[in-house]
């Protein structure tokens, strides 16, 4: 099988990546891939809390490969950063990078371009799926999520914080795509068929910033 990391972006789809890619067992993936916010010491975008991702990578038993990111981040400083991440990859024999990306044809032809050249293969093994067809897929194989964040361009704040479940789905407006491709919402996922066990998270506090509300996920004590 062919050594590979998957874009882990803590949500629902890289979770589903790395379902697919194991029922495939063309790939193995050793390595989930993560860029975080040094400052915030959080996942880009989602921000899901680092503490949040480690204990998923544990329950999928994969190692984190995670990249601390500047903050403010140019481009080019990600593009460069994520070059050097790409050659240490290389180094360490790992031949392909997974990506859970949907149907947005720009943002795949972006991972494409961005590596060519670094003898990395590009992967996308959920691309393509009906995202209605596959939202229903993930809640009914077991795949638990929280929404981590929102997009208030497109959905209400009270959306942050939920369960992607069918009355999430149902609740949706007409124009936002189920699983949140265009970026509507953000994901963290705590339990599903790629886990060993569950994450235990508990929601903390609802924070708002700009057009976004983020909903502070937590490590729920035992």
């Amino acid at each position: 099988m062919k050594p590979t990391l998957l874009s882990w972006s803590s949500g629902k789809d890289s979770a589903w990546g790395l379902h697919v890619l194991r029922q495939q067992g063309e790939y193995e993936v050793v390595g989930l891939l993560t860029s975080f916010n040094r400052a915030a010491d959080r996942v880009s975008m989602h921000g899901v809390r680092r503490t949040v991702v480690e204990a998923q990578a544990k329950a999928a038993g994969v190692r984190l490969w995670d990249v601390d990111l500047p903050s403010p981040c140019s481009n080019a400083d990600y593009e460069r950063i994520m070059g050097e991440t790409c050659k240490a990859a290389v180094k360490a024999g790992i031949e392909c990078i997974a990506f859970g990306d949907l149907f947005l044809a720009d943002i795949r032809e972006y991972r494409e371009e961005q590596l060519k050249g670094s003898s990395l293969q590009p992967i996308f093994p959920v691309w393509g799926i009906p995202t209605r067809e596959l939202a229903r897929s993930m809640i009914n194989s077991g795949v638990r999520a929280k929404i981590a964040c929102v997009d208030c361009k497109h959905l209400t704040a009270d959306f942050a914080g939920r369960e992607f479940d069918e009355k999430l789905l149902s609740d949706l407006p007409p124009e936002a795509d189920p699983c949140g491709e265009y970026g509507e919402f953000h994901s963290c996922v705590y339990a599903g068929p790629m886990f060993q066990t569950a994450v235990p998270l508990e929601l903390g506090e609802i924070v708002s910033r700009d057009h976004f509300v983020f909903a502070d996920l937590l490590l729920a004590s035992k």
